[in-house]
Formats: C-alpha cells, sequence, structure tokens
C-alpha cells in the first residue's frame, strides 16, 4: 500500500496501525505536508 500525494507526487507516510499521514479526498491520497502547504486550496487541485 504505497499511496502517492496527488499534488506533489511523494509517498505518503503510514503509521504502524498501517494508516495513512494525511487524507483522503475521493480516491485521491493528499500528504500531510501539502494540506499544511494550501489548506483551503487542497480540493480544488485534486
Amino acid at each position: 500500500m504505497a499511496e502517492k500525494c496527488s499534488i506533489c507526487n511523494n509517498k505518503i507516510k503510514t503509521t504502524f496501525l498501517g494508516k495513512i499521514v494525511g487524507t483522503k479526498i475521493g480516491k485521491k491520497y493528499v500528504c500531510n505536508e501539502c494540506q499544511k502547504k494550501y489548506k483551503d486550496k487542497v480540493k480544488e487541485m485534486v
């Protein structure tokens, strides 16, 4: 399960329980760094 961020294409980290450190919008993933960087514009960019 190696998801990549749909904005920056970096690999999204996971916790030891297998949960992603970021979010899933629809069927696309966004990393935590892009969420902090773009804030409200994330939905428009995905």
